[in-house]
């Protein structure tokens, strides 16, 4: 992972290591449990989606594979199948929406916290030199507390498993550059064609490892029986992804998806584009940096020496390339095919690079402990370096932007924390106050204190966080009310999305039925009919043609009518 000198350690006999495998093994299950507790403790209070339509797109597409209702999702943004193929066995469990989002954000969490393990795995095996399993350990529990992989962990987010798909990939594509057995070339293969169906992050992901293990087969680097097994397990892999994609695109956008990759295409290929998709890169990477305290900073400047330095081993170049090129790949693709939202997350936005955030900022960990004190410093300084320059190229494309687009909290929860502001960035005060952290934990890791101590300051600047108030807050029902649990439910054309999106989630039984509630009657199986309110008038005036005996009742953004021939139907959340 990272080149840096380190201290000798003389070797433990085999007898003491055979020894210390059953209370590694022992620590290792009671920091995973300890953070799978965590996260769905932090989670307690959620019932529904809050972050739509992402949220939505996904349990939507759950659902559908798990044979139940389909959503209508024509004209945005495909969420891919391969995190709702995780999630189908909740739906086949349960209907009831509260119980069934709670139970997906808990798979959420039971992946997340494999985050422990496999950072334990990263610190001990990546070259050139591992920790031993007690400073791994304490290193690798604190890093998988940083923001980064907390917020986004709460949520039905493909965010909740990414992290932890990247860093097994890239401990696997190590051990088969390393072994050179058909075993780990597989596994890696496999990760990487799932990412490919779950994100666009994972066809970045699946491109660069194709690109590599390719190179590697046709220098020689690898066993030609191995790597042909790779790659085709990979093109198995992306072929399948592939064909659940265009599946679920068929059942869920019938009148087609956004088309995200005209976008990359016109962005590629334009001035302005290329423009856009580097600066927003460069953004992205100042956000991955602050947001991680400075450790990713010093991840990165570690990275990049063992990647470019020949004394290095084979395996450690070209996991350290790896990383580097699916760290720029998904800032920059990302980036190229966003559309212009008219938001500050625009120009610095850190939620594509939280898939690499915490393996970087091992690498930076282990940059700052075990190597010397001289390197330490100089990792520290490119970090800093290295924000500071991205964040100069984000600021100066964007301009006055920054102050005029809306400012969305939700994009900035690191940032914030950084400036105590909710309302506007300041990249300025969050750089200077992540430096002032990734300094404190510079100090922290001294030869004389060394890695109990800066393991635990990590931990105590990402308890501040989780205290500072991100996490809490009252659950938002996204329903109506009680719905009867049978018939038909309709919904206006006026509804906005906003609305609409949440409550074809809350329905599970039955699929939304549009109509024109200005024009039309109600569908004829229909026991609920959903309309917009009418600016300051009763519920009860919001939709004039209804038929005589519906009631209606209200919340905010909707008006709920309801027929009295359902009335005696069973009621549901």
């Amino acid at each position: 992972m990272t080149l840096v000198t380190p201290h000798p350690v003389s070797p433990a006999p085999p007898a003491a290591r055979r020894a210390a495998r059953p209370r590694v093994r022992w620590m290792l299950a009671a920091g995973w449990l300890a953070h799978l507790l965590l996260r769905v403790w932090l989670a307690r209070w959620r019932t529904g989606p809050v972050a739509n339509p992402d949220e939505v797109g996904y349990l939507a597409a759950a659902r559908w594979l798990a044979g139940g209702a389909t959503t209508d999702m024509s004209g945005g943004t495909l969420y891919q199948g391969g995190y709702p193929l995780l999630l189908a066995p909740v739906f086949w469990l349960v209907h009831d929406p509260a119980l069934a989002y709670r139970l997906v954000v808990a798979v959420g969490a039971v992946v997340g916290a494999a985050l422990f393990p496999l950072g334990y795995l990263a610190l001990r095996r990546l070259p050139p030199h591992g920790l031993a399993p007690a400073a791994a350990c304490a290193l690798a529990f604190a890093a998988a507390l940083l923001p980064a992989t907390l917020i986004f962990g709460q949520l039905a987010l493909a965010d909740a498993i990414l992290p932890t798909l990247v860093l097994g990939w890239l401990l696997a594509l190590h051990a088969f550059v390393r072994s050179g057995a058909v075993l780990p070339g597989v596994v890696a293969s496999l990760l990487a064609g799932y990412g490919y169906a779950v994100h666009l992050r994972g066809t970045v992901l699946l491109l660069v490892h194709a690109v590599i293990v390719g190179c590697l087969l046709l220098r020689g680097r690898l066993p030609r029986r191995a790597g042909l097994a790779a790659m085709a397990s990979a093109l198995v892999a992306a072929a399948g992804a592939r064909a659940l994609n265009t599946a679920l695109a068929a059942a869920l956008y019938p009148s087609g998806t956004r088309d995200l990759a005209g976008l990359l295409w016109i962005r590629l290929t334009s001035l302005d584009g290329q423009a856009w998709a580097l600066s927003g890169a460069a953004g992205q990477v100042w956000y991955l940096i602050a947001g991680t305290w400075g450790l990713a900073g010093a991840g990165i400047a570690a990275t990049a020496v063992t990647a470019l330095c020949r004394r290095a081993p084979a395996p450690a170049r070209v996991a350290a390339l790896a990383l580097l090129l699916v760290t720029a790949g998904t800032a920059y693709a990302s980036s190229a095919a966003l559309p212009d939202e008219h938001r500050v997350g625009n120009y610095a936005y850190g939620r594509y690079l939280t898939c690499v955030a915490v393996v970087l900022a091992l690498a930076g960990l282990a940059a700052l402990t075990r190597g010397t004190r001289r390197a330490a410093v100089r990792h520290t300084l490119a970090s800093a370096a290295l924000m500071a320059a991205t964040g100069t190229v984000a600021a100066l494309y964007a301009g006055d932007r920054l102050q005029r687009y809306a400012f969305v909290a939700f994009d900035f929860p690191e940032i914030s924390f950084l400036t105590g502001s909710y309302g506007a960035l300041d990249m300025v005060a969050a750089s200077v106050r992540a430096m002032a952290l990734l300094a404190c934990l510079l100090a922290a890791s001294m030869p004389a204190l060394r890695l109990p101590l800066a393991g635990a300051a990590l931990v105590a600047v990402n308890a501040m966080f989780v205290t500072g108030g991100t996490f809490d807050g009252p659950a938002h029902r996204a329903a109506p009310g009680p719905l009867p649990t049978t018939g038909g439910v309709a919904v206006d054309r006026g509804l906005s999305w906003k609305v609409r999106l949440p409550l074809a989630y809350r329905i599970w039984w039955t699929e939304l039925t549009p109509f024109d509630a200005a024009h039309e009657p109600p569908p004829p199986a229909a026991c609920t009919v959903i309309v917009p309110p009418l600016a300051g008038r009763p519920p009860e005036e919001s939709w004039p043609g209804h038929p005589g005996g519906w009631r209606a009742a209200s919340g905010p953004g909707w008006v709920r009518w309801t027929s009295p021939g359902c009335a005696s139907a069973g009621r549901g959340r």
